[in-house]
Parts: structure tokens; C-alpha cells; sequence
């Protein structure tokens, strides 16, 4: 780690510009703000599924994982696929990447229908065990921002929150707890109100 701020990257790769052979070679490097950097000007059309399944497999940091997948896993055409695939998967920043692109899917896929993302509220159930902390706040990171979508999204979310608190599960507990605070929260509430 240099200790590069994500600011400084995002003037970094406007300075750059979109290059899909540079973005892997200073992947290469295994630097960490290198691979951040690598998400940022990576071009989406070029990344390949092999690309993604070699690129997780290096993940060895949430915040390399996040970025990876805000700024560029969750353009790409299987990004709802991987987001399964990877939640399924055993290796902890493997499956944290699974719930951060359901995540990051849930902000920035405005067009999304709600049945795309109805389709992880059963791996988001089944995951809530999952004492690992990198991948429990994942999890829980899912749930809250499909239920920040909409206000049908929301009232699923809701429920499925409501569902895992009766997990016998002290980390179950904590995400449904979590989710529901905000999920039912007024600012959320508020916000997902029809505007007249």
C-alpha cells in the first residue's frame, strides 16, 4: 500500500483516460491503489469473464473488491450472473464481491427492473450466517440498498430482514437489525414517498 486517497485516483485516471492494456498491466503490478486504479480506466466492453474470475481471485482487501466492482464489475454484461455466481462462492472476498455488485448494481442500474434484483433476496437470506465481517456488512450492504430503491423493493426488503432476525444466528441478528433500522427509518421512508 502507498497510501493514495481515492480522490487523488479518480484525477488520476481523468488524466489517463479509458486503456484496457494499461489497466491490466498495472494490475499486474499487485499494488493496491494500482488495482484501484485498474477498475477506474479499465474499458467495460473489453473486460472478459475470464478477466473478472482472475481479478477476484486477487482480492485480498475490501476496499480493493468495492472500488473493483463500483467502478467497473457492475457495468459489464454479467455482472447480475457473477453477483450470484460469487455469493455462492466459499473464499471471503470472493463472495463479499458477490454482495458488493448487488450492492453497486442496486445504485447504478437506475434502469433495473425489480425482478432482477427480487432474484438475491434468497442468496442474501442464506448468506446472513456468514460470521466473516467482510462479508456479514456485504451482505447487509446488499439488503439496504435494494430496499433503498423503491418503495416495493423496499417493503420485500422489509420482510426478508424480518425473515433473517429469526435466523439463530448472532450475525443474522445484527444484519437484520442494521437493515431494518434503515430500511424503516424515516429519511428512508421519506424519501421513497411518491412525489406530487
Amino acid at each position: 500500500m502507498l497510501g493514495v486517497a481515492i480522490p487523488v485516483l479518480r484525477k488520476m485516471a481523468k488524466e489517463t483516460g479509458k486503456s484496457h492494456e494499461l489497466a491490466l498491466a498495472i494490475w499486474q503490478t499487485g499494488i493496491h491503489e494500482a488495482r484501484i486504479l485498474a477498475a477506474m480506466i479499465d474499458e467495460v466492453e473489453k473486460v472478459s469473464e475470464r478477466q473478472m474470475e482472475q481479478w477476484v481471485r486477487d482480492f485480498d482487501s475490501w476496499d480493493v473488491c468495492d472500488q473493483v466492482c463500483l467502478n467497473l464489475f457492475d457495468k459489464t454484461a454479467v455482472a447480475y450472473k457473477k453477483a450470484l455466481e460469487w455469493s455462492r462462492r466459499k473464499e471471503e472476498f470472493v463472495k463479499r464481491a458477490g454482495f458488493a455488485l448487488m450492492a453497486a448494481l442496486a445504485v447504478h442500474d437506475k434502469m433495473a427492473k425489480d425482478s432482477k434484483f427480487a432474484k438475491f433476496f434468497p442468496a442474501i437470506k442464506k448468506e446472513a450466517r456468514d460470521e466473516r465481517v467482510y462479508v456479514k456488512k456485504a451482505v447487509n450492504w446488499a439488503l439496504r440498498q435494494i430496499g433503498k430503491r423503491n418503495k416495493a423493493l423496499n417493503k420485500k426488503a422489509i420482510v426478508v430482514a424480518q425473515e433473517i432476525s429469526k435466523i439463530n444466528s448472532k450475525t443474522a441478528k445484527w444484519i437484520a437489525t442494521d437493515a431494518l433500522r434503515e430500511l424503516t427509518g424515516e429519511a428512508v421512508q421519506k424519501r421513497l414517498e411518491p412525489r406530487l
